[in-house]
């Protein structure tokens, strides 16, 4: 007999589970919609060529692959390395993230799109990475994206859509952290190596996690001598307010035209005047996001710092991104939702209303074959008013059913018994606070079941 498992990194959702996550996927996807974007949706799977080379050297080793159908050990045999079979039997890859195929869904569509086009989408990606707590292989986004559009008002509006649902599912203390690609390139420009900007992101990226030290032999590796790797370190320590770093890097940065245009951007998304966020964005320049399609302003949204997960979000402007698939001059910016790891946020901080816990507001009690028909039909009139209501399936004790609507949380229980019946009423019980009323059918139909 096989044992039954899943796959490490993937998880089986309870109904309890799965109410919670609703909540949270409709939160967002009510916001998506008040702020103008449209849903899409593409396949779980992706030609490997369309995935492959877009997300840097440590992504590209994390696209899940799937093997070829038909005849392969032939093909196997011709391999020459790790890299070259998979390439031999792979021609498919489940999808890393929502951006690149949705870069691809707006090449393919073009011609059928209204420019700028927004949208939102909310499917599961899949990255083989090592699973730990906040950390899965297959998990959720939620991204919302403007392509076609050059303006920093999209910018300050996907800042702003984190701002209202971080604010909706009552998660004080999340932290907005911002910075722009075109500064880091001007770091690397301060180094006077502009061939290793993407080393030198990738390498700061990783500071919450290896430390200083980490970052430093790190870049070392990679090829820069003490001097630049001291530069790089002095870049990155610039403190105090948003205004204070944004002054102390025109300075630094007084003869890279790349880096004064990204301390331009980020002053317009900052300071414009057009909003204000229940957490204001901070500048954090060793905000990096090891992708390499993006250009201009990066975006993370962090989980407070009672909980140890880090980020829940993030994305940012990227010029060239269809441009990979024959397309250029498109610019887009966008921003994603970590739903798996909010999940955990605010599970932990026990941030789930309990109206996000419930289905059946109010469970009728089986009473008796000959009450059956009296009880449905309350049943159907609660149903038109849209409250879920539901009838307990078959005749047990008093007992067993209450046990049954308690494990269930079911707020109310109705009861129509012999006494009932003469009275011509129902019998309504709150589960949680004890209370029980004696309702007529008129009453029953307007009642309000909280």
């Amino acid at each position: 007999m096989v044992k039954p498992s899943i796959p490490k990194g993937t998880r089986d959702f309870g109904p309890a589970v799965v109410r919670k996550r609703n909540y949270i996927l409709q939160t967002i996807r009510n916001t998506f919609e008040m702020f103008g974007f449209q849903p899409l949706e593409t396949p779980a799977m992706e030609n490997l060529t369309t995935l492959n080379g877009k997300y840097g050297e440590e992504g590209d080793k994390l696209i899940f692959k799937i093997l070829d159908n038909g005849e392969i050990l032939g093909r196997a045999q011709q391999a020459k390395d790790s890299r070259e079979l998979a390439t031999l039997l792979c021609e498919k890859a489940l999808k890393y993230d929502l951006t690149i195929p949705f870069a691809r869904y707006v090449v393919m569509n073009q011609h059928e799109l209204t420019f700028p086009f927004k949208r939102y989408q909310v499917q599961p990606v899949w990255r083989g990475d090592r699973p730990a707590r906040g950390r899965y292989r297959e998990f959720y986004q939620c991204d919302a994206d403007v392509v076609g559009s050059t303006s920093l008002i999209n910018e300050v509006e996907l800042l702003k859509i984190y701002d209202t649902v971080f604010t909706q599912l009552k998660l004080d203390g999340y932290a907005l952290r911002v910075n722009n690609r075109k500064i880091l390139g001007g770091l690397a420009e301060l180094v006077n190596r502009p061939d290793l900007l993407t080393d030198i992101t990738i390498s700061i990226d990783k500071l919450d996690k290896i430390g200083m030290d980490g970052v430093r032999k790190e870049l070392s590796d990679r090829g820069l001598n003490a001097d630049e790797i001291q530069i790089v370190e002095n870049f990155i320590s610039i403190d105090g307010s948003n205004d204070e770093k944004l002054s102390r890097l025109k300075e630094v940065l007084k003869n890279s035209p790349m880096g004064l245009k990204g301390i331009e951007e980020l002053e317009f998304v900052l300071n414009n005047q057009l909003t204000t966020y229940a957490s204001t964005p901070l500048i954090d320049l060793t905000l990096a996001r090891g992708l390499n399609y993006y250009t201009g302003i990066i975006i993370e949204a962090r989980a407070p710092e009672v909980v140890k997960i880090g980020s829940i979000g993030g994305g940012g402007r990227y010029d060239d991104l269809t441009g990979l698939f024959g397309l250029p001059g498109l610019s887009g910016v966008g921003i994603s939702f970590g739903v798996d790891r909010i999940y955990d946020v605010l599970e932990e901080m026990q941030l789930f209303p309990t109206t996000a816990q419930q289905s059946t507001k109010v469970i009728f009690l089986y009473t008796g074959d000959e009450n059956i028909k009296l009880a449905y039909q309350h049943i159907t009139a609660l149903r038109a008013r849209g409250i879920a209501a539901e009838l307990y399936h078959e005749n047990a004790k008093m007992d067993k059913q209450m046990k049954y609507a308690n494990k269930r949380e079911i707020p109310y229980v109705a009861i129509i018994g012999d006494s009932e019946i003469q009275e011509q009423v129902v019998s309504v019980k709150n589960m949680v606070t004890g209370e029980q009323v004696k309702l007529s059918a008129s009453d029953l139909a307007t009642f309000d079941f909280k």
